[in-house]
């Protein structure tokens, strides 16, 4: 099974580049952030017409997530109570080789600048998901959370860490508050198979970052203990980022046996 998690910065811009996608690494389960649309205006139909059904939890301009998946999934839109009422997190129950897990995509909040309410809101909702994912744990051992954490977990994450000390992404309190979700019970699924250091998921689109490397990883995948063993690889599919009019963000795909 291919589950990918892309922050596709817009849908309705990038629709084709994500069909694209979908075709090329035959993904059967792709979850989507920063879809920026509301729902009456996502493109099912596309999706649709290609095989694929798709659930929006979107709204005007900003934020929003939705999954796209061959097989009909239960999807849940209201389960987290996000502090603001924005659209952020959208979760799916999903059967694999007789087991049920829990796919759950987010688009955290980003946090800058600090010493801002932005920065409050970020930390306000990394405590309330916490608790939401120790509920879902009551429920069910097997979760996957996947998407834009705008979190970089270590200095192996970042080209230039100096720089990014006192920024939302990098802050020490913020990196604690994913080390606390990660003591739950989950692993980093990306690090269980490279070690590497400057593989990135995020290049902005200014000062020639994509073409000298100077990115981030912020796209994660948590995977539970129990679900570890059921892992074959995640990978990180930079080709995207050579498409015309690409977003800031490259899929980050993880294979299930």
């Amino acid at each position: 099974m291919n589950i990918a998690s892309w922050n596709i910065n817009s849908v309705r811009i990038r629709v084709d580049q994500v069909k694209n996608y979908l075709k090329k690494k035959k993904i059967d389960i792709l979850t989507l952030q920063e879809i920026k649309t509301e729902d009456k205006n996502f493109p099912h139909e596309d999706f649709k017409k290609i095989g694929y059904h798709s659930y929006s939890f979107g709204q005007k301009s900003y934020n929003g997530v939705a999954i796209i998946s061959k097989e009909e999934l239960k999807v849940t839109t209201s389960e987290f109570k996000d502090p603001l009422g924005q659209s952020r997190c959208i979760a799916a129950e999903v059967y694999h080789n007789d087991k049920k897990f829990l796919l759950v995509s987010i688009y955290l909040p980003n946090g800058n600048p600090i010493n801002t309410e932005k920065y409050d809101y970020k930390k306000k909702w990394m405590d309330v998901f916490e608790k939401y994912i120790v509920g879902k744990f009551k429920k069910n051992k097997n979760i996957i959370i996947t998407g834009d954490f705008n979190v970089i977990p270590s200095e192996e994450d970042v080209g230039n860490p100096e720089d990014w000390t006192n920024d939302a992404l990098f802050k020490l309190e913020i990196r604690k508050k994913f080390r606390s979700l990660l003591n739950l019970g989950f692993k980093d699924g990306f690090r269980l198979f490279n070690k590497e250091p400057k593989e990135y998921t995020f290049w902005d689109y200014q000062q020639g970052s994509w073409q000298r490397n100077k990115g981030l990883r912020i796209d994660h995948y948590l995977v539970s203990d129990s679900m570890t063993q059921d892992l074959k690889t995640i990978e990180i599919d930079k080709f995207t980022r050579e498409n015309e009019r690409p977003s800031d963000h490259v899929p980050i795909r993880c294979v299930l046996t």
